[in-house]
Parts: structure tokens; C-alpha cells; sequence
């Protein structure tokens, strides 16, 4: 009886003082939290430093810092494709050391988190991608940290005033109204609390609209121009045209007016809004509107296009084109322009009734010659007796090997029958101008060609870089003189700069048979008895 007492008793003080130590453990844990604050404040000494946060771009829920390239490892031509680092890389957390960081470097994590730097990821010559841009008062910003290296480009390499290309040089460099380099500090002075970000992607063609209002430089110089940029973020865009890059957010034309933009053909709204569906075109009434708004704008990525800054990079290349430049710029696959090209004659396609897609599909299994004249144009135009001597001699051939040859004025075809022919043309030739645009929806194999026709000692390359680029082979003819890549002429090697007297001549002179002796050549390998239509 008295042992079960004893036992009793000394169970229930066990318990007490458990219970006892229980109650002051949580005593102490709610006296450290309340008094957190207090010592955070108090704290003079922190480890982790802002530099440290920077450095490391760390990205968390609490702290979103985009950090800079370290001084003694500048960036080459191209960068990496993300703007967060890899997992690996963040083995600090800014989260977990909140309490070695002092109410000032919070204060400072939190600027940086409403005011994120600028990133560069990509560069050429008159093409940039941009992350982290902003724009405020129609003037570009670039944001950087008090200790951001000096990695950026020259802006007059990025972008250009704006203006007219016949215009004095002085007057296309940029200055502060177009592009501006600030620090952190000055950007909360100058855009306080009022930033808006624009989510996705943006593009931006910073050209002079004397440059849109034609297909063959809105959509094989600008369009052209801004998604093989685009691309090189995407080293594994399929032949299918599969790609993991989303469609531009915006394209935006700060220079051009609604009525300059819309080519005589009426092709270039309908190039765009078939290759881009849900991308919105703001140009400057949009742009002027967004200058008079009371806020700064944060463009989340900014692919940006500018070809007197791109002209500026040809000193020594001598090619003339915009396009030469932005070819340096690595990543992107030989499929890289297959999303665009894909979703245009698909709706072109799409628009055309049953029995004319039929009839397509049923054309597409052979090969087809395609000659776009401009007889009749009134400009850049064949001699009559070679032009006619051309279409007979292209006629023959379709006669003894069975291929399908066109001769057509594009003017005569709607938009969707241009592209739809285009789309199943084996070789395509004519006098430079505006109907070799279509080489931008042929399907690019090992016999795909063009063959562009010039008054002798004319050249140019408006058809020659985005064939090239496309992985189409290209031909150019001076009356009997041919060449082709890698011989292809420089504007440097002459005095005229590639505009001889008559380089718009309607007398041009031109080999027919070389032309038809060429055809041959590269559909009918030299070991071929008989022609075998294409597969």
C-alpha cells in the first residue's frame, strides 16, 4: 500500500517537471521571436552583403536580384539563353540568412527586387536581346548596379536615332531622347513606384518606317531579321516546326505610322497576323501614348532590331545588308525560321477551297519551276526577245522531264495563291524585285534554288542573305556571268556600290540558256540518265 503511494508520488513529479520544462522552452522560442526584429535592426555586422545577393542573382519568393557578369569574366558575342540561374548555382539563399543582413541591405534587396538590372543575352550588330528594359518618355533605359561592369555594347551598336538612312550621318546616332545607361539609384529617383512590367517577349524594330511600307523589306529584312534573332534562344527547333518559343508578347515600330506599314499588295498585314495570330503591332500613335503616361514600363525581354547600328558592324564585310549581321549570332538550328513559315502557308492553305488545296497537294509531289516576270511592270524588265527565249526554254523542259513550270505576275495572284505556290516551288528566278519575297515560304531541301537576274555589274543581296540563311541555294546572272556562293560578288568591288547606270533598266540582258542549262544542273544530278520528279 505504501510502495503504490511512494510510486505514485514520484510519477506525478516527473510529470511536473516536464511539463515545467516544456512551458519554458516555449517561453524562451516566443521571447527570441518577438525580440527578432530588435536585433535584426541592432545588427552591425551582417556576413551576407548585397554584393554577395547581387553576384549570386538569386530569385526566390522574397528576393528576385538579377545579378551582373564578374569583371574578370566578361561575356563574349553570345550568352546564355536563361535569366535564372541553374539550381546548382544557388547554394545561398537569401531567405535563410535574413537574420546576418541589416534593415539598410534589406531596404536595398527590396529596390533591387522592384528595380531588377538590365541583362544582356544576346548580341550582333544592330540586333540585341535585352532583359529587364525600361522604357519611360519614349527613351530606353538600361538599369545597372553601382558596380555593374561594363559589358554592354555601345548603344550606337544597339540602336540609332530613328532616322531616314538618306538622312546626314550625324543625325542617326543615337543620344539620351533614344537610349540611356542609369544605375539603381537613379532609376528610383527618376520611375519612383510607378513601373508597370510587360510580361513575354517584345519586338522591337527601331527602323525608320521608309522600310515597311514594302514586302521584301518588312518581311526578308525586319520580320526576317527579328525572329532569327529570336531564335538563337531555341537550339532545338525541329524541321516540323516545333519550337519552345512562345510568339512575341508585342512588336513594336516607335517610327511608323499605321498608314506606312501597309504595303500596295496588302501583304505585309497579312504576313504578320497569319505568322503571329495573337501578337498585337503598336506603332507610334501607341508609342506617343505610352510617352505621355506618368510611369515607367519594364520590359520583361526585348528583342530589338535596328539597321543603322547594323550597317555600323559592315565596315569591312561590304555586304550592304542588315542581314549580314545578324547571321553571327549563334544557336539557332537550320529549321529555325520553320515555326513562321509553317503557321503563313498554313493559313494560306487553310483559305483556299477543297479542290484548290487538292490540286496543291496533288502538284507538290513533282518538281516545279517557277519564273516570276515583270514583263509589262515598267521597271526591271528583261529584253523582251530574252525574256521570251527564257519561257521557251523553260517550257521545253517542262515537256521533255515532265516538271511543272510557272510563269506568273504576282501581282495577278492573290496573297494566299502567292504563298501557296511558293510553298511547292522547287526553283525559283526573276529580275530583282518585290515577287522573290516568296523564296520565304519555299521549302528548303538539297534542290531548293533561286536565281536572280541583274544589268550587269548591279547587285544587291536582299534575296541572297535570307536565301543563304534558309538554306536555299542561290544564283545570280549577269546576262551570261553566273556565281553563287562562296563567289558571290562584294558592293565594295565597285565604284557604283552595286546601282550602275541602268540597274532599273526595262532592257536587261540575260542568257536564257544558261538559266535552262543551270535549271538541269541541279535537278538532274550529272550521273542521272532520266529525270526523277522530287519526292
Amino acid at each position: 500500500m505504501h510502495a503504490s503511494i511512494r510510486r505514485d508520488i514520484a510519477l506525478v513529479a516527473v510529470l511536473s517537471v516536464l511539463l515545467y520544462g516544456l512551458f519554458e522552452f516555449r517561453s524562451s522560442i516566443t521571447t527570441q521571436i518577438l525580440q527578432y526584429p530588435q536585433r535584426l535592426k541592432s545588427s552591425s555586422s551582417p556576413v551576407y552583403t548585397l554584393e554577395d545577393a547581387t553576384a549570386e542573382r538569386e530569385d526566390n519568393e522574397e528576393v528576385q536580384a538579377i545579378g551582373s557578369y564578374p569583371a574578370s569574366n566578361p561575356p563574349a558575342l553570345h550568352y546564355h539563353t536563361s535569366s535564372s540561374p541553374s539550381p546548382k548555382s544557388r547554394h545561398r539563399k537569401i531567405g535563410k540568412t535574413a537574420s546576418k543582413l541589416s534593415a539598410k541591405e534589406l531596404e536595398r534587396l527590396r529596390v533591387m527586387r522592384k528595380f531588377p538590372i538590365t541583362e544582356l543575352i544576346k548580341h550582333a550588330p544592330g540586333f540585341t536581346i535585352l532583359d529587364n528594359v525600361y522604357l519611360c518618355n519614349g527613351t530606353l533605359y538600361i538599369v545597372r548596379t553601382d558596380t555593374f561592369p561594363s559589358t554592354f555594347p555601345d548603344r550606337r551598336m544597339m540602336i540609332s536615332s530613328g532616322a531616314s538612312t538618306s538622312d546626314d550621318l550625324p543625325t542617326r546616332k543615337p543620344t539620351d531622347l533614344n537610349m540611356q545607361t542609369i544605375n539603381i539609384s537613379e532609376a528610383v529617383q527618376m520611375f519612383g513606384e510607378q513601373t508597370f512590367r510587360m510580361d513575354g517577349t517584345t519586338f522591337m524594330s527601331y527602323d525608320n518606317e521608309q522600310f515597311f511600307n514594302q514586302n521584301s523589306h518588312f518581311s526578308s529584312e525586319i520580320l526576317f531579321s527579328l525572329w532569327r534573332t529570336y531564335a538563337s534562344l531555341d537550339p532545338r527547333t525541329t524541321r516540323a516546326g516545333q519550337s519552345s518559343l512562345s510568339a512575341p508578347s508585342r512588336f513594336i515600330a516607335p517610327h511608323v505610322s499605321s498608314k506606312a506599314w501597309r504595303d500596295a499588295a496588302n501583304m505585309n498585314q497579312y504576313v504578320f497576323h497569319t505568322a503571329f495570330p495573337s501578337t498585337p503591332l503598336e506603332l507610334n500613335n501607341t508609342w506617343n501614348d505610352r510617352s505621355e503616361a506618368a510611369r515607367a514600363f519594364i520590359l520583361d525581354r526585348l528583342v530589338l532590331g535596328d539597321r543603322i547600328a547594323a550597317a555600323r558592324g559592315e565596315d569591312k564585310d561590304g555586304w550592304g545588308t542588315m542581314l549580314s549581321q545578324v547571321e553571327k549570332i549563334g544557336g539557332a538550328t537550320k529549321w529555325w525560321w520553320e515555326p513562321v513559315r509553317k503557321n503563313v502557308v498554313g493559313e494560306a492553305l487553310m483559305l483556299m477551297t477543297k479542290q484548290m488545296r487538292d490540286e496543291e497537294e496533288e502538284k507538290e509531289r513533282g518538281v516545279v519551276i517557277t519564273y516570276v516576270s515583270r514583263q509589262g511592270w515598267g521597271r526591271r524588265m528583261l529584253k523582251e526577245e530574252d525574256h521570251e527565249r527564257l519561257v521557251a526554254g523553260l517550257r521545253g523542259l517542262g515537256q521533255k522531264y515532265g516538271w511543272e513550270v510557272n510563269v506568273v505576275k504576282m501581282e495577278d495572284l492573290k496573297r494566299q495563291e502567292q504563298i501557296a505556290l511558293a510553298a511547292r516551288t522547287t526553283i525559283l528566278m526573276g529580275v530583282h524585285g518585290e515577287g522573290l519575297t516568296s523564296l520565304l515560304w519555299m521549302k528548303p531541301d538539297s534542290k531548293s534554288t533561286v536565281m536572280e537576274f541583274f544589268a550587269p555589274e548591279g547587285i544587291s543581296y536582299d534575296f541572297h542573305y535570307p536565301a543563304k540563311m534558309l538554306g536555299i541555294r542561290y544564283y545570280g546572272f549577269w546576262n551570261d556571268v553566273t556565281w553563287t556562293e562562296p563567289d558571290v560578288p562584294r558592293k565594295t568591288a565597285f565604284r557604283h556600290h552595286g546601282v550602275p547606270e541602268g540597274f532599273h533598266d526595262n532592257h536587261i540582258p540575260l542568257d536564257a540558256d544558261a538559266v535552262v542549262r543551270l535549271c538541269v544542273e541541279r535537278l538532274i544530278p550529272p550521273t542521272d540518265d532520266k529525270a526523277t520528279p522530287r519526292r
